[in-house]
């Protein structure tokens, strides 16, 4: 295996493992936000005992995604020289900016677990909103130099190689920012929403818990599942923005991912099968004639470009037509189960049935697999480039020959991180059972 492979493999392990921590750091103090929310609003002690329960996670996971995160950094130098030498001219400002972001997170998230009971209610709200704008702030700023590198702006690359003509402030505000940053966020909060309700229908599910903490448990599902159902449907409705921008300045991802070979108008949307190159068509599929070109277009008889009007060595590899339908397909079943739930709740007036809370508890573990989905696709659709259009993967990567030793002890390092968050999210909460702080609140 090259060193190219290598360090791919190496950084994409590495992301992989922190974007589990990085996206929960977002999702959960958005949901925190709303429990302290209806915890002023409605007086009810159970969104205070939520509150504090779920930062008490927060809190574990953030010990996790700072080392981890940290991680990431380092990796970004020792593994991508090439690339950093360009970033570091052009597009420094995000990096710089993270850290004041990070600094606002960790402070009033300090305030808030060190303060919260001498608080006023409307200080303890503004506290946890500002620990939620500072997570935020970071998934934002380090999305803006993902965005950066799939549509690079603010500097020219002259023929020696020097950069020149830097604008970073145009760098900044690339063509794909704002969609791609708005979809981080957004889908990072229904990741955080339905994890919350994965472990609450868990709880349901259990047969040995009283009353009291049945109503506790379905008050927090019913609250992550309306919370999921926003941001799912914003995450479905900035998908199309999404698609808008893939065909106007990366239209070879675009036709990568829906495996269209042909430019053309009236395109369909191929949902499923497989991108035959042989056939140059997509196998085992459904197709929705039309689809695809009203997506990009916003008309049906938008033209879209094709696989074949772009060199056959700069395709992306055309397994990411599986990817981006399984994002897309993860996405619509999230939005669909907590319809479904919402119908269930409002319309027919009737409690959670146990085959539904079944299907909520996989609601988490999904949401966090399309996460992981959508990032592997943004960056395997990019390839052959680390910068689009501007630098090669294999001109940005290391050449050092050791990458495989380094690869062997992160693995085993991000495994052992992983069971040790587990063990402790799994020591604390048995050791500070809900029912115990439920019943501090009686008379309250």
């Amino acid at each position: 295996m090259d060193s190219v492979v290598l360090a791919r493999s190496l950084f994409g392990t590495s992301m992989a493992f922190h974007i589990i921590f990085a996206t929960l750091g977002v999702g959960v103090p958005f949901m925190i936000v709303f429990a302290e929310i209806c915890a002023g609003v409605t007086k009810n002690p159970d969104y205070s005992v939520m509150a504090k329960r779920w930062t008490k996670a927060q809190a574990i996971l953030l010990g996790v995604a700072i080392p981890s995160g940290t991680i990431v950094g380092v990796m970004l130098s020792l593994l991508w020289p090439g690339f950093m030498q360009i970033v570091g001219q052009v597009i420094a400002v995000p990096f710089q900016i993270e850290i004041w972001a990070f600094f606002l997170e960790a402070l009033f998230m300090s305030i808030y677990i060190y303060a919260a009971d001498r608080l006023s209610r409307k200080m303890r709200v503004l506290s946890v909103i500002m620990v939620s704008l500072g997570s935020a702030a970071s998934a934002v700023l380090i999305t803006n130099v993902h965005a950066w590198m799939n549509t690079p702006t603010g500097f020219r690359l002259a023929a020696d190689g020097q950069i020149t003509d830097i604008h970073p402030l145009k760098a900044v505000f690339n063509p794909s920012f704002g969609v791609t940053a708005t979809h981080v966020v957004a889908s990072a909060f229904m990741t955080g929403a339905f994890c919350v309700g994965s472990i609450a229908a868990y709880k349901l599910l259990k047969k040995n818990k009283t009353e009291r903490e049945r109503e506790y448990h379905r008050k927090s599902l019913h609250l992550a599942l309306v919370v999921g159902l926003v941001c799912s449907l914003a995450t479905a409705v900035n998908g199309h923005f999404t698609a808008q921008m893939l065909h106007q300045y990366l239209p070879l991802k675009l036709a990568a991912a829906e495996g269209l070979f042909d430019t053309t108008s009236h395109a369909p949307l191929e949902i499923f099968g497989s991108t035959n190159v042989e056939k140059q068509t997509v196998t085992g599929g459904i197709t929705i004639p039309w689809a695809l070109s009203f997506l990009a277009t916003d008309r049906f008889d938008g033209v879209v470009r094709g696989l074949n009007d772009f060199p056959r060595e700069l395709w992306p590899p055309l397994f990411i037509h599986t990817l981006f339908n399984l994002m897309v397909m993860i996405g619509s079943f999230l939005i669909a189960l907590s319809m479904g739930a919402m119908f269930i709740r409002f319309a027919l007036k009737r409690a959670y049935p146990r085959w539904l809370l079944w299907i909520v508890v996989a609601g988490g573990p999904l949401s966090v697999v399309g996460i992981e989905t959508g990032w592997i696709f943004s960056c395997t659709g990019r390839q052959p480039w680390v910068i689009s259009g501007v630098q090669k993967t294999a001109d940005a990567a290391t050449l050092s020959q050791d990458i495989g030793v380094l690869f062997g002890l992160f693995i085993g390092l991000y495994v052992l991180l992983m069971f040790i968050t587990i063990g402790v999210m799994r020591y604390y909460f048995k050791r500070k059972p809900v029912a115990r702080e439920l019943a501090a609140t009686e008379g309250k």
